[in-house]
């Protein structure tokens, strides 16, 4: 019997390219590339919403992307290019692959 649920991996990013984090769309394919290289299953479409725009430092938009076996969520800082990514799986998925996929 295992002792743990799940596998999760918390990404902490800067300086990431602020026209790209910016940018819905991007934001939008961004995550279905990640979904399928990590060989996960989209439930539905992605959420995001643009967020926190009474703090120029905090502004930007949240992500969240249901999938089979949890979720994908994250948060994109405009005024510095700050991510912030969280992934968390009852299947197991491969860091170095989630990680080629942010960079």
């Amino acid at each position: 019997m295992k002792d743990y649920w799940g596998y999760h991996l918390i990404l902490d990013c800067s300086e990431c390219d602020t026209d790209s984090i910016k940018n819905r769309e991007n934001l939008e394919q961004f995550v279905k590339i990640l979904v399928k290289r990590i060989h996960m299953k989209a439930f539905g479409e992605p959420t995001l919403e643009h967020f926190a725009t009474h703090d120029p430092m905090a502004a930007g938009y949240s992500l969240v992307q249901l999938i089979e076996t949890s979720s994908i969520t994250g948060h994109f800082v405009d005024a510095n290019g700050d991510a912030y990514l969280d992934i968390f799986s009852c299947k197991p998925f491969k860091i170095e692959l989630a990680r080629e996929v942010v960079q």
